[in-house]
């Protein structure tokens, strides 16, 4: 009747290596991947296990050359890797600067009438011309409340607020605050 599973693709995944599973290092037949969509398990062959359990490391980043198949009865999918080769290591707590920078730009009426578009756009060509516009998230939010001083953008980097700055100045305190990330992370 041929083979359970058919194979559909050849894929590279690469996140953190959580682990093993298996209760002793002999029985290891897959590993834990934590990717930005969930963790996935994926199976090693033989060839593979002895070496990676010597020295792969919890924690560090990963990029594994895997094969996808599908089992066409039960729906379900298996991942077998046939290659495995660490990235650099990070600890699990160090997701900082992608989630720790982000401007919100409000986008109400009295804003918008008072120069809100041109802010935007402004700060986006700004960042871009630095290299900055992929590591900050910019929010087009409601009212915040001090229509006096429109148009309103905020800067939250960390804890800390900035109001009513040039996009120059954000740019200049993002760039200083993304490079203490990277010094202490």
């Amino acid at each position: 009747m041929g083979e359970k599973y058919q194979t559909l693709s050849k894929l590279n995944l690469e996140g953190q290596f959580l682990g093993f599973v298996g209760d002793k290092p002999e029985k290891y037949k897959h590993l834990q991947l934590a990717i930005p969509s969930g963790d996935v398990k994926i199976k090693l062959p033989k060839d593979l296990r002895c070496s990676l359990v010597a020295t792969l490391v919890p924690g560090e980043q990963i990029r594994v050359n895997a094969i996808s198949k599908l089992n066409p009865r039960t729906s379900k999918l298996k991942l077998t890797a046939y290659g495995v080769q660490p990235v650099g290591f990070c600890p699990i707590h160090n997701h900082l600067p992608e989630t720790t920078a982000k401007i919100m730009v409000c986008q109400k009426s009295g804003c918008m009438k008072r120069g809100g578009k041109g802010l935007l756009s402004e700060l986006e060509k700004t960042l871009c011309d630095r290299g900055l516009l992929d590591k900050v998230k910019i929010e087009h939010t409601d009212c915040q409340k001090r229509c006096s001083s429109a148009p309103n953008c905020v800067l939250m980097l960390g804890k800390k607020q900035y109001k009513k700055i040039h996009p120059d100045a954000i740019a200049s305190l993002l760039e200083n605050y993304l490079e203490g990330c990277f010094k202490h992370g």
